[in-house]
């Protein structure tokens, strides 16, 4: 059983979202329990709900014609059946393929899930479309140019030196076990913890397509992975109401200096 408590400090930053409890998950269970508030992005059963896509500008199909763009969908689905499978209540990729997209579009939002992956792995989840919080082997001695010692849950796609890119703490399991994610992300901005440990703080997500413009304003959430298995489940979101106007303050969304370690 893992928990995860939201302390009071976030619920006085959310006062009107004060049904944050926290986070409980059985090993396997047929129906998906998401927190409250928190709605599933995976059902425990099958891939409905999602498409495929690769690491391509979300701003390109998100513009495409209705009928165009779900023939790009309808297109991904062979390969994503190839790559992608479930089993008991786990998605599990085989390290190939294109990579899980949701059908929905989110904007502001918090996202937790748990994901359990192999030596030699890499993966990471896109958000709204763009790369990306990493996941990867922290043990892999090639990869540690790259900054694989470092750990998973930065931002590694963000520009060298960049707030976020590394994490702040070393904070992956060991092999075999499962790794919690907890992503918060508010505008532009992005906060991570991986396995309760805070890795990125408040840090700008750079937009990889697109260096001088923002990333987009909305976009699908994206499993990425290539080399290796990994499997993930318990893919829980809650989407947090953006304000009409960023001169309207919105007490539903969180205040940087606030967001607080769970527990």
């Amino acid at each position: 059983m893992i928990k995860l408590s939201l302390p009071t400090a976030l619920l006085l930053c959310l006062p009107a979202v004060s049904a944050l409890q926290p986070f409980s998950v059985s090993v396997f269970s047929a129906t998906p329990a998401p927190p409250k508030g928190f709605t599933a992005l995976f059902n425990n059963k099958n891939l409905d709900g999602w498409w495929g896509a690769s690491t391509e500008n979300p701003a390109v199909y998100m513009a495409m014609p209705a009928d165009e763009f779900q023939k790009k969908r309808d297109a991904s689905l062979a390969d994503i059946r190839k790559h992608w499978t479930v089993e008991n209540g786990e998605l599990v990729n085989d390290g190939h393929g294109l990579f899980l997209t949701t059908d929905k579009y989110y904007g502001d939002f918090e996202l937790l899930l748990e994901y359990k992956t192999v030596p030699l792995a890499d993966s990471g989840v896109y958000l709204r479309g763009c790369p990306q919080v990493q996941i990867w082997d922290y043990t892999d001695t090639a990869k540690f140019k790259h900054g694989a010692n470092k750990g998973s849950g930065g931002l590694w796609n963000n520009s060298p030196g960049a707030p976020g890119k590394d994490p702040l703490v070393l904070a992956d399991k060991p092999f075999g076990e499962w790794n919690t994610l907890r992503i918060v992300m508010v505008g532009t901005r992005v906060w991570v913890w991986l396995n309760g440990k805070q890795t990125v703080d408040g840090a700008v997500l750079e937009n990889y397509y697109n260096r001088k413009i923002p990333v987009p304003a909305r976009g699908p959430i994206q499993l990425q992975t290539h080399g290796k298995e990994i499997r993930w489940r318990n893919i829980y979101i809650k989407e947090i109401p953006t304000p009409p106007s960023a001169e309207i303050p919105n007490p539903e969304i969180p205040n940087p200096k606030k967001i607080p370690n769970p527990k």
